[in-house]
């Protein structure tokens, strides 16, 4: 059984966007099923880790195409970046307008005539069985619907994040015109896909009103994650975020809560130390120098996804920190799983009904504090300090056996094998 997969992010992208597929492929041929990847020839990707490259079965067929990205003449003018910024500048402003309402579901929409012109071609000669779209960029899924309507394929799209309640599309500047055609468009291919995967519970009963049935597969951990190298704990008393941390993710009460704690307490003072790694709004950097926090925070570029491992699994404490914005329940960021099995408390921030509570909840590897819950952070922050500095600081995860990515894309191929 053959199925062509159709991504934007693939090695040398990194970040976790990539890893979800990336995963899938190394282990769909263990259960039968034999991927081939259509993806960019020459894309801007924004985090760079050639070392997942490595990961990439020998064997598979990779396809690429080259793009038209206009996100490359927005960056050579240096008024936006591809992360859009909740306190724009008037230029900025601008081009976010532009981004939301012109380019519609996304800048890689250009992608989408040539990649079906391309592949009705290759398909013809080279049948598969399913093809298979994933997004964001949600553009992807256009080149899906349309190979489906133009040559009759079974198609799956899977959703990392929603289209229209996608978390930063306020910051877009949506007119209600471009906000209904967004919705329309969504429904569209939730409707028209012969079937929706999507990565969190709260996501696709949001997507079953629109009548589709849903299924969820998680973002996951690999091996990788569970090789022990000696590793030796932060003798700090570390709070780090991995990853991306965006203005809608800035946790400016967990700033003023260390604040409070670093006045108060001498010895926390001297112990504490606040690791940001990749990419940090400039908004979270502003409101921790307001605070006076600079001394205790270490600030780290983007690493590629070993070194992320090995922070992870030294730090003290690690931090989730969850977008406050509206659909908070259903964002479940990829980083999470291999917090799970760091052995590292995780102390997020974050709705406490949501899918990253229920998450953590169910696999005692943390706590869950929401979003204005100050006098709960201080409690817990205060709690954990303790058990650091008594040299008791640690976790015994549960139920995560089923987050392994082997486990997730048995799951993914019986979808598959039964459409």
């Amino acid at each position: 059984m053959k199925v062509l997969i159709i991504t934007y992010y693939w090695p040398n992208a990194g970040g976790s966007g990539v890893q979800r597929w990336l995963k899938f492929v190394k282990y769909l041929q263990g259960f039968g099923i034999e991927p081939i990847v259509y993806t960019v020839d020459n894309a801007n990707y924004e985090v760079i880790d050639k070392s997942l490259a490595n990961e990439i079965p020998k064997e598979i067929t990779v396809l690429k195409q080259p793009i038209f990205e206009p996100n490359n003449f927005i960056k050579s003018k240096k008024v936006a970046t591809s992360r859009v910024s909740s306190k724009p500048s008037l230029i900025q402003r601008t081009m976010q307008y532009i981004r939301g309402n012109f380019f519609i579901p996304d800048a890689r929409k250009y992608w989408v005539k040539p990649s079906v012109d391309y592949l009705t071609t290759y398909l013809k000669k080279n049948a598969v069985d399913i093809v298979i779209t994933t997004g964001p960029p949600h553009s992807m899924h256009l080149i899906g619907m349309k190979l489906k309507r133009k040559i009759g394929v079974k198609w799956i799209a899977d959703f990392r994040d929603p289209m229209s309640n996608l978390f930063y599309n306020k910051e877009l500047l949506l007119t209600e015109k471009s906000k209904n055609k967004l919705q329309q468009l969504e429904k569209q291919i939730l409707t028209t896909a012969d079937k929706v995967i999507t990565v969190s519970n709260h996501i696709a009963e949001d997507f079953k009103k629109s009548g589709v049935g849903v299924e969820v597969i998680s973002n996951g951990y690999d091996d990788e994650v569970l090789a022990s190298k000696n590793i030796i704990l932060d003798t700090k008393f570390t709070l780090s975020h991995i990853g991306l941390l965006p203005t809608q993710s800035n946790p400016k009460v967990l700033w003023k809560v260390l604040q409070e704690l670093v006045a108060e307490n001498e010895s926390f003072s001297s112990d504490l130390q606040v690791n940001l790694v990749g990419n940090v709004s400039g908004k979270v950097l502003e409101d921790i120098s307001k605070l006076g926090l600079e001394n205790q925070l270490i600030l780290t570029k983007n690493v590629h996804h070993s070194k992320a491992i090995q922070l992870q699994k030294k730090s003290q404490v690690l931090l989730l920190l969850i977008p406050q914005v509206e659909g908070a329940k259903g964002i479940v960021t990829g980083k999470i799983f291999e917090y799970l099995v760091s052995g590292r408390p995780i102390l997020a921030i974050a709705p406490t009904d949501g899918d990253v509570s229920k998450i953590i909840s169910d696999t005692k590897t943390g706590t869950v504090i929401d979003f204005e819950d100050e006098v709960q952070l201080k409690t817990t922050i205060l709690e954990l300090y303790k058990q650091y500095k008594e040299g008791s600081l640690k976790v015994e995860p549960e139920n995560v056996e089923k987050y392994h990515r082997k486990k997730l894309t048995e799951k993914l191929a019986q979808i598959i094998t039964n459409l």
